[in-house]
This record gives C-alpha cells, sequence and structure tokens, in this order.
C-alpha cells in the first residue's frame, strides 16, 4: 500500500479556511443537538490537526469519549496538549484508511493531508489504521468527523462496524473532483443513503476565490431510522 498523503487544495485557501471556520459549525451542532436523542458514546475526529474541532464539538454533544486521528506528525505535540488538558480524549497518531500498514505522507503542510499515489518533497512513512481497529464495540455509538480531502472512501470502508453503530457522520465534501478517487458533493450524498444515512444539516461552504464556484460544504449525516426523515412536510 504504497500511497502519499498530499495538498488536494492550496495551502494558502486551506489555511484560511482553518483559522476562519467554525462559525456556521457551531450554529449547525447546535441544531443538531437541538433535536434530542441523540447518543453517543465515543467522537471520532479524523484529520484532528491540533484538535480545534473536537474542542469546540464538546460544546454541543453530550459527554462522551474522544478519539482524535491525526496523520501529520506536526501536530503531535499539539494534541499531546489538547488530551492532557481534556478528560476522556486521546489521539492515534496515524492515517485512516481501509486496511492496516504503512503509507507515504507529505507533511509540508499542517492541514492538508489525502492518500494517492506520488512522490512529495517532505514525504514520511506513517502507520495506516482502520476506524474499526482503534475503537471497540463498546464504545459506541459514534459520531465519526471527516476532513480528508478526498481520501473518504477509503476510510468509510475501514469503518464498516463504526458506520453501524453511527448515531451522527460528519463530511467535507467537494463540488470539483479534487483527486482522481474523490466523490463530488452528490455522489457522497447517494453513498451515505445507500449506508443508511441522510442529510440533516450542512455548514461552513466555501467558494472558490478566482470564480466563487462552489468549492466544498460540511454535510451533516443522521440514519435515516431517525423520526425527521419518516416526515416529508415542510411544516
Amino acid at each position: 500500500m504504497k500511497q502519499l498523503l498530499k495538498r488536494a487544495i492550496p495551502h494558502s485557501l486551506r489555511r484560511r479556511v482553518h483559522e476562519g471556520k467554525r462559525t456556521h459549525m457551531r450554529a449547525a451542532m447546535k441544531r443538531i443537538a437541538g433535536r434530542g436523542g441523540l447518543d453517543i458514546g465515543t467522537v471520532i475526529d479524523v484529520g484532528a490537526s491540533d484538535g480545534r474541532w473536537s474542542a469546540q464539538a464538546m460544546e454541543y454533544l453530550p459527554p462522551c469519549d474522544y478519539v482524535l486521528v491525526e496523520a501529520n506528525p506536526h501536530h503531535r505535540p499539539a494534541l499531546e496538549s489538547f488530551c492532557a488538558t481534556h478528560p476522556r480524549t486521546r489521539f492515534v497518531m496515524a492515517a485512516a484508511s481501509d486496511r492496516a500498514g504503512m503509507v507515504r505522507f507529505n507533511a509540508d503542510d499542517p492541514f492538508g493531508g489525502k492518500a494517492e499515489p506520488g512522490e512529495g518533497q517532505a514525504a514520511l512513512e506513517v502507520e495506516a489504521v482502520r476506524l474499526d481497529d482503534v475503537v471497540s464495540a463498546g464504545d459506541g455509538p459514534f459520531a465519526i468527523k471527516l476532513d480528508t480531502h478526498g481520501y473518504e472512501v477509503p476510510i468509510l470502508e475501514g469503518a464498516e462496524r463504526c458506520l453501524k453503530e453511527a448515531a451522527l457522520v460528519i463530511i467535507e465534501t467537494y463540488g470539483f473532483r479534487i483527486a482522481p478517487e474523490a466523490l463530488l458533493f452528490h455522489e457522497m450524498v447517494a453513498l451515505m443513503r445507500e449506508r443508511g444515512f441522510g442529510v440533516a444539516d450542512m455548514s461552513d461552504p466555501l467558494w472558490r476565490p478566482g470564480d466563487r464556484m462552489f468549492w466544498q460544504v460540511d454535510l451533516y449525516f443522521l440514519p435515516l431510522t431517525r423520526p425527521e426523515f419518516a416526515r416529508a412536510t415542510y411544516a
């Protein structure tokens, strides 16, 4: 499994997204939590960077455990500090994938990373893990967040058991095929619906600056078994 985790979005654009993002995330999380019935035992934060998303999610989700998965070693000191100051948290320094092993990781951008064949100037060998292997069955129900720049399908394939026990899945999705294996917005919605989840909310839309075309958005998926999906009226 020789793959390279490297940039899929320009560095300067991603940095602006990470620094200015999450205002809309707070509103979406408030709506999600406000519906009630959200039973979560463990949050799995994939693409956790320095833990900033988990820190904000804690304000809205019920008390639970957090597993932060991050491949870029740049964030190890921040994750060590985060987990030392936040009870019921731990981090896994690895790339989430569909199988265990080693992958190539381009570490030149602290807020970027995606698995695909290739080479990189700052490429490192990092561990790859399946999400099903970093948590136990008794840790659920799960909330899963993916900020993984087009590498979502292999990660979901390595999280089959977690998805069966998931109460909430949040995925950054795209309007352009940023990599050959990346899914477009509507393709991700269709895939998740096949797996038993429907879109309940969205946040943090981004338009690329050159032509203001829709670039990405975070989608919030809930199980189709929830009662809200049984009602098709507007009121």
